[in-house]
């Protein structure tokens, strides 16, 4: 298997692939105010289309995929799919970013089928601001969710919280409490990627640390398993850790090592870049395994050398539901 480097050498190793454009929530700083329209489902990647991109990215030296949406549980046939691309030899890490809303009664079934992780988004413990943030009184069904990965033996599990001042960041120390019984809690920095309407608002990491802090001293620590771009800290005594990702306050774009494929078809060099390759139009127009590596070739060669977000520049017009996170 041969690697492949963009133009400022950074090896590139990861692929995120985004199922669906559909979710069964509606958090405020994934979904605008007005809505989105969604997707025609003839937009939508087939999971065999899906295949051909990873297998041929597989070749290319991508060894670790991620699934996300929208919600990727929220399109049918999410296990066989898994089950598809665990059988792809190249692939060491396969794993999933979820809401959890529908985890419980999935989870068994994808860890069968060969999913190695899972992320779980939460931004709240308290079901009252949980369904302000989210749209809907889900909560209880993420706990669940949370509680049967943990059954079946997924390790480690790490919940994602995006801070938002007014709205979360009381919670921080509820969330780090629950390290000591080892959860895995990263906290990550808001990205400006909404369109119109009042936006929450971003907190640095750096208020998050000394939030934090008061819990007890923070340790730097080696990260749980994964490939992800947080800085790892764990409290004396206890059996999780918290991370913090910080996209914005210090990017780690001098480190990215990922490509992400749309739902509709579109590899994306930079998550907060506007650049788009067009892959599904090449596959139904009947791409070998040679035209959709040239696709691949195109999109690491487009990849910027970072993101000028706290510049006040985001090429990215389209919301996160569309994007895959």
């Amino acid at each position: 298997m041969s690697g492949i480097s963009d133009s400022f050498q950074r090896p590139i190793s990861y692929l995120r692939v985004s199922v669906t454009d559909r979710c069964n929530l509606r958090c405020v700083y994934c979904m605008p105010p007005q809505g989105i329209s969604l997707m025609p489902h003839s937009d939508i990647l087939r999971y065999e289309e899906i295949l051909s991109v990873v297998r041929v990215a597989a070749g290319m030296g991508i060894n670790r995929v991620r699934l996300s949406g929208g919600e990727p549980l929220a399109r049918a046939g999410l296990v066989d799919f898994v089950r598809m691309l665990a059988g792809v030899r190249e692939i060491e890490d396969l794993s999933l970013t979820t809401n959890g809303v529908l985890l419980k009664g999935h989870a068994a079934a994808l860890k069968e089928a060969g999913l190695a992780r899972v992320n779980i988004s939460l931004d709240s413990l308290k079901r009252e601001k949980f369904r302000q943030i989210t749209g809907h009184d889900r909560l209880p069904d993420v706990m669940d969710g949370i509680s049967e990965a943990e059954r079946v033996g997924f390790a480690p599990i790490k919940i994602n919280v995006v801070v938002m001042r007014g709205i979360n960041d009381d919670e921080l120390l509820d969330f780090v409490r629950l390290t000591g019984e080892g959860w895995n809690v990263r906290f990550i920095e808001l990205m400006p990627l909404l369109q119109g309407g009042e936006q929450p608002q971003f907190v640095p990491a750096t208020e998050m640390r000394e939030i934090v802090s008061s819990a007890g001293r923070l340790e730097p620590c080696q990260p749980p398993e994964g490939n992800g771009p947080a800085r790892y800290y764990r409290l004396p005594g206890a059996r999780g850790t918290v991370g913090f990702i910080t996209p914005v306050s210090d990017h780690f774009c001098f480190k990215c090592n990922r490509l992400r494929l749309t739902a509709d078809g579109k590899l994306l060099p930079c998550l907060l870049a506007g650049a788009e390759i067009d892959v599904r139009s090449a596959l139904r127009a009947g791409a070998s395994p040679d035209d959709i590596r040239r696709l691949v070739l195109e999109a690491v060669a487009a990849k910027p050398e970072g993101h000028r977000v706290r510049q006040g520049e985001v090429g990215q017009t389209r919301p996160m539901t569309q994007l895959g996170g």
